[in-house]
């Protein structure tokens, strides 16, 4: 079992496969995108399972598919096969913009993925070109419905508040939890990488407009929940908000993180990582990858310096290289 000083079991990885992404969301790349790691940088899909493995023998138990956009990368469904397969995994999820589900929600929740989490920051068509640099909204959109025919569950819609946000659009999501069982949560902007600070916008107007529902009750999470969701009578789906720079949840943190190019991340917004790429490919035994995980979860620290309103120095690099 994982550890960390502060008594926290970390039971949960984040594995990123790839730096490379479809969209250009504003909030984290600039329109041109970003210089790509080299292809030989990238861990294989070998290099992956073996480090999921290591990890499931320390006693993770919960695994999710991050990227850039990980369904970009080719060969992603067999290798949500073989994750799935790793015998003492019992959660496996993907985070993903949604654009790709629509042809491939089917064959990811045969291959064993359980749930999915789609990023989807405005239901306006408009907004959301200026937003992704993209017009992608309807493949999104058709995305969500063929994840919910598919079986995966939850479906979490992950809302980034951004300024501009309109009252209205706010309302599109509250119709959207209300007429489909979809788990919508709104979530603080964060200081990552070339995203600039300013536009950080507080979960606390959200909250409000939340509380205000007529019966609106707050549902119980696992403990080690980012997010404090909401029941509404006569909603289909539920609400959410996930605040980590005006309410921290770092005191439940259960979570280490492989990035694309290999590197082992105690934090999100940690700027020390750990060279996993290095140990892999360095001829070594599991034990080694083993030690390595025990020192990133020894070395994790009790929570992140954002402070109110984000101006806090964040991490080193861009959230598709991140894999948050």
């Amino acid at each position: 079992m994982l550890r960390d000083p502060f008594g926290r079991t970390i039971d949960y990885l984040r594995v990123s496969v790839t730096d490379r992404c479809d969209l250009r969301c504003v909030y984290c790349m600039p329109p041109e995108g970003i210089p790509l790691k080299p292809i030989s940088d990238i861990l294989t899909y070998d290099e992956l399972i073996r480090t999921v493995r290591v990890a499931v023998s320390l006693g993770v138990r919960k695994v999710r598919i991050t990227g850039g956009e990980p369904l970009v990368r080719r060969g992603v469904v067999p290798f949500v096969r073989r994750v799935a397969e790793i015998p003492g995994v019992r959660d496996l999820g993907m985070t993903t913009n949604g654009t790709a589900l629509p042809g491939m929600a089917a064959a990811l929740r045969e291959a064993g993925l359980r749930r999915v989490n789609i990023s989807l920051d405005t239901i306006r068509r408009d907004r959301y070109a200026e937003i992704t640099r993209r017009d992608a909204l309807p493949k999104v959109l058709e995305g969500i419905g063929a994840a919910l025919r598919a079986g995966l569950s939850p479906v979490k819609i992950n809302v980034v508040l951004l300024h501009g946000l309109l009252r209205s659009e706010v309302d599109d999501f509250f119709a959207m939890a209300r007429e489909m069982p979809v788990k919508v949560r709104f979530i603080e902007r964060m200081p990552i990488g070339c995203a600039p600070s300013e536009g950080y916008v507080s979960t606390e107007g959200v909250r409000d407009r939340i509380l205000a529902l007529p019966g609106v009750r707050e549902a119980r999470n696992g403990s080690s929940s980012a997010a404090v969701t909401y029941e509404v009578p006569g909603f289909a789906g539920k609400l959410g908000i996930i605040s980590p720079v005006s309410r921290k949840f770092c005191s439940d943190c259960n979570r280490l993180r492989v990035t694309a190019d290999g590197r082992l991340r105690s934090c999100l917004f940690g700027r020390e990582t750990l060279d996993l790429r290095g140990v892999l490919r360095g001829g070594r035994g599991d034990d080694a990858v083993a030690d390595l995980f025990r020192r990133a979860a020894r070395t994790k620290p009790r929570g992140h310096e954002l402070c109110d309103g984000g101006d806090a120095p964040s991490a080193a690099e861009p959230m598709s290289r991140v894999g948050g």
